[in-house]
């Protein structure tokens, strides 16, 4: 196991991705796990949630440099999940939004240098491709700084890489409790457009692909971008999931939301290779002009990764793989029958009484 013994640290590790995550590293040999993070309530929940001696809580913010850099000492693996991730709230306060997702980034990634860690993993969203909105555009250049803070290793051995996905079903701010809460009160579904589409991500894969690409990077050399072959969903058919009762408002798009989600842009295609043996198939971009190696494609061969190419554009959209209503649903109730029972958050509580009514 490749974190047999290994100290882990997750930034914002209080959120879904990190609960979750942590959640499959307790099942492993870890030798311990950092959670860093802002929120003391959070915190203090999540220990009561996994009462387990290997878990350690640092209180900070990634804007801190000096905190971050403390909680990193004997470090082997960084997870770099913290961000400012809502889109509407990104561009009013735009800001907040830099200080956090990319100066906090450059500090995460200054610490991880500095303590040597094994593999710097930055959790990147789809929203960085060709961006339209600020969050998207502070996550883009979070990706480009990890990416190129390979050349800035030397003799180090600290290799950095991004895992970049859609929107994970079920969390919070995502569609799936939204839907079930919004069938508790009765009204309607409001959906941006009738041919909306999202790529389709339980948390429970998401946590497998992490851990498959930080497998996967020991036999690579740092600045490749790991993206999982999901299938596809229309937000019109999770509608008739959730809530077939209520009526449909078609409210059109808001500013800086995108109406099919793209992991991988025509112009990253000419050096996107295709993986399949993977539990979770995937898709890993290699880096434009590394100047930490000198070949890729001899790495490529190495590894087996083989010379598949893409056609122009990888998106929700122009996916091959849509999931049928039937499959919606079964993913749906097995989000309910694994999800969060036990929460302090309001919109997931909800959502849930909701959904337990509906399966039981």
């Amino acid at each position: 196991m490749i974190l047999r013994d290994k100290v882990v640290l997750i930034t914002g590790g209080t959120g879904s991705f990190g609960q979750g995550f942590v959640k499959k590293l307790l099942q492993t040999d870890v030798q311990v796990i950092r959670i860093f993070s802002r929120d003391e309530h959070k915190q203090k929940d999540m220990e009561e949630k996994f009462p387990d001696s290997r878990l350690r809580f640092f209180l900070g913010d990634i804007r801190d440099k000096d905190r971050i850099r403390l909680a990193m000492r004997d470090v082997d693996y960084v997870i770099h999940a913290a961000a400012y991730k809502q889109v509407q709230k990104a561009e009013y306060n735009p800001g907040e939004a830099i200080k956090t997702n990319i100066y906090g980034t450059e500090n995460v990634v200054a610490a991880a240098l500095e303590n040597n860690v094994e593999t710097m993993l930055l959790v990147s969203t789809d929203k960085a491709v060709q961006p339209i909105n600020l969050y998207g555009a502070t996550k883009m250049c979070a990706e480009r700084y990890v990416i190129a803070a390979n050349s800035y290793r030397g003799k180090g051995r600290t290799k950095f890489c991004v895992t970049r996905y859609g929107n994970v079903a079920g969390t919070r701010s995502t569609v799936v409790p939204l839907f079930f809460e919004l069938k508790l009160s009765g009204k309607h579904i409001p959906i941006s457009d009738k041919e909306s589409t999202r790529f389709w991500l339980t948390l429970e894969e998401a946590n497998e692909f992490v851990l498959n690409c930080l497998d996967l990077e020991r036999q690579l050399h740092g600045g490749e971008i790991f993206i999982p072959l999901l299938a596809s969903i229309k937000i019109i058919d999770l509608k008739e999931v959730i809530a077939p009762e209520l009526p449909v408002i078609f409210t059109g798009l808001r500013p800086g939301d995108k109406l099919h989600e793209t992991l991988v842009s025509a112009t990253e295609m000419k050096r996107t290779l295709r993986l399949d043996w993977c539990s979770i198939p995937m898709f890993i971009i290699c880096p434009e002009n590394p100047s930490w190696f000198t070949d890729y494609h001899s790495i490529s061969a190495k590894c087996a990764l083989g010379d598949h190419k893409l056609l122009p554009g990888y998106n929700s959209e122009n996916n091959s793989n849509f999931l049928p209503v039937s499959k919606i649903r079964e993913s749906v109730k097995e989000w309910f029958v694994n999800g969060w029972h036990k929460t302090n958050d309001r919109t997931r509580k909800n959502a849930l009484d909701t959904a337990k009514k509906v399966y039981s």
